[in-house]
């Protein structure tokens, strides 16, 4: 069955198909027939309760510099294709929240990928809290005294913002680190929200996987090795990957968190997994889908959209 397929993405002009899971996403679904149409968050619109965009219709090739031919805007009621594809990078800030909001209105009608209501409830780095017998020690605070009192119990430790991504800000704080203060100052007028604080996992050295859940069920992962003089695994901070299978440790964490991750509508998800230890569950645009395929895995694509046709030809409660 053809579907008409939205996805709402930064501008597909501008991305690296090479690592770019939104494209492998795309690849398939014109492979398989499906119309595709692309908007960016900010021709999003609601009037009068309909939700609308101004979209391009959209062909794609796996030919880096030329792998978007993009046809005449036009408006369109959201309401009226099968399936929105909600791609856009973060941060997640009021605009992504707000995106959710306007989606949320035409889901499940219109298949929504991953459910907006439940992306806006399950941000990275506060979904996970759900499962502490799963993660190392965390803290969430901007309490300077807290964090002084986590360090004191488990000595270096990992400061990040929570809403942050792609690695960025990530620090690690020595024990009786000097520059402490200095960064507390510093984060306290950069970030307004909380932030994370975690007991230093030295074992980052050996990789920080990122395991694919399609449904809720693990399909794929990479091993992302952090740069020399780096803890961050991040492959657009340097990180290289590799092959890797799960571990026991590692599939226990999957079946824990993978009957919620289908309960709540989130079809493609990326979690993070450090020495054993889940630290991130990745809902609002997970990516390595390209890395696993390029390594010899699968293709994850395709078990994605056997996902999303699957659902699709349900009937839909308004």
């Amino acid at each position: 069955m053809a579907l008409t397929v939205a996805v709402q993405m930064d501008p597909i002009q501008a991305i690296r198909i090479a690592g770019d899971t939104t494209f492998s996403l795309l690849l398939e679904a014109q492979g398989r027939g499906h119309t595709l149409l692309h908007y960016t968050p900010d021709r999003l619109s609601m009037r009068d309760g309909r939700v609308t965009a101004r979209v391009e219709p959209l062909r794609v090739q796996d030919v880096e510099g030329d792998h978007a031919a993009l046809g005449a805007q036009e408006r369109i009621d959201l309401a009226e294709v099968d399936v929105v594809l909600m791609r856009q990078d973060p941060p997640f800030d009021l605009a992504y929240i707000t995106a959710t909001h306007l989606l949320e209105r035409i889901h499940p009608r219109t298949l929504v990928v991953n459910n907006p209501f439940e992306v806006r409830n399950a941000p990275e780095k506060l979904f996970v809290t759900a499962y502490p017998e799963l993660m190392p020690p965390t803290l969430i605070t901007r309490d300077k005294q807290e964090i002084e009192e986590f360090r004191a119990e488990h000595g270096a430790v990992v400061m990040k913002p929570l809403h942050g991504h792609g690695g960025a800000a990530v620090l690690r704080v020595l024990p009786d680190d000097p520059n402490f203060g200095s960064m507390f100052d510093l984060f306290s007028v950069t970030f307004r929200e909380p932030w994370v604080v975690q007991r230093f996992l030295p074992r980052i050295t050996e990789g920080d996987k990122r395991i694919i859940l399609v449904d809720g069920v693990p399909l794929g992962a990479v091993n992302r090795v952090p740069a020399a003089n780096d803890i961050r695994s991040n492959m657009v901070r340097g990180g290289t990957g590799g092959a890797t299978a799960l571990t026991p440790r590692e599939q226990e964490i999957c079946a824990a968190i993978g009957p919620e991750l289908r309960r709540r509508g989130l079809i493609l998800v990326g979690i993070d997994v450090i020495d054993g230890n889940l630290t991130e569950i990745n809902v609002t645009s997970p990516t390595g889908i390209r890395a696993i395929k390029r390594l010899g895995g699968p293709d994850l694509a395709v078990a994605v959209w056997d996902a999303i046709e699957a659902k699709v030809t349900k009937p839909q409660v308004a």
